[in-house]
C-alpha cells in the first residue's frame, strides 16, 4: 500500500490500466483537492459537489487510455473537473460563484497578488475574508478561475495552460489582467491590505 501511495501519478495511471484497484489511490490522492476546487468556483452544496466529483472520476477512469503522458496528470484531472463544472452549470444552472474563503485562503490570495499584506487581528482577518470573497465574486468567471488556479490551487503557468487549454502567454496576460481587476474591486470594497490601487 505504501508503495502505491508514494508512486508518481503517471506510474499509478499505467498500473490502473491493468488493475482497477490501483485507481483507488489516484482517487484518494485527488479527491480532497478536486472537491475543494469545485467548492471554490461554485455555490454547489456538499452533495452537489460530491456528485460533480463522482462524474469527474468516472470520466477520468473511462479516459485513462487517452491520457497524454507528456502532460502532468494533475493538470489533466483539473481540466476534466473544469469541464465538468461547466457541464453542470449548463445542465442545472449551477451558479458559478466563489464560496466563502477561510482566512488562510484570503491571506494567501492577497499576499500572492500583492506581497505587501498587512493584516492584524482575528476580527480584521474575518472582515477581510468576507471582502475578498465579495471582490472575487465580482470578477468575470475567467478571471476568478485563473486567480483560484494560480494562487489558491498553486498551479504553475504551464499547468494552467494545460487545464484551460490556453497558450502560456495568454495565461500570463489573463493573470495580470485578473490581478489588476481584483485590485480595483478590492479598493472599492475598502479591503484593508497593502494592495496598491
Amino acid at each position: 500500500m505504501n508503495d502505491y501511495e508514494n508512486m508518481p501519478d503517471e506510474q499509478l495511471v499505467q498500473l490502473s490500466l491493468k488493475d482497477q484497484g490501483c485507481f483507488y489511490y489516484l482517487m484518494k490522492r485527488y479527491e480532497i483537492k478536486i472537491l475543494r476546487y469545485i467548492k471554490r468556483l461554485t455555490t454547489a452544496s456538499q452533495e452537489e459537489a460530491e456528485d460533480i466529483i463522482q462524474e469527474v472520476f468516472i470520466k477520468v477512469y473511462r479516459n485513462l487510455n487517452g491520457f497524454n503522458q507528456k502532460l502532468k496528470f494533475s493538470s489533466w484531472i483539473y481540466r476534466i473537473a473544469h469541464n465538468e463544472i461547466i457541464n453542470q452549470y449548463r445542465k442545472t444552472k449551477l451558479r458559478l460563484a466563489i464560496t466563502p474563503l477561510n482566512i488562510e485562503d484570503e491571506e494567501n490570495l492577497i499576499d500572492s497578488i500583492n506581497n505587501t499584506i498587512e493584516i492584524n487581528g482575528t476580527y480584521e482577518n474575518l472582515e477581510n475574508a468576507e471582502k475578498v470573497r465579495k471582490a472575487l465574486a465580482e470578477l468575470p468567471d475567467k478571471y476568478r478561475e485563473i486567480l483560484v488556479l494560480r494562487y489558491l490551487e498553486d498551479k504553475t503557468y504551464n499547468e494552467i495552460s494545460d487545464i484551460l487549454r490556453k497558450p502560456p502567454g495568454t495565461v500570463a496576460t489573463q493573470i495580470n489582467r485578473a490581478k489588476a481587476s481584483f485590485k480595483k474591486i478590492a479598493g472599492r470594497h475598502q479591503l484593508n491590505t497593502g494592495i496598491v490601487k
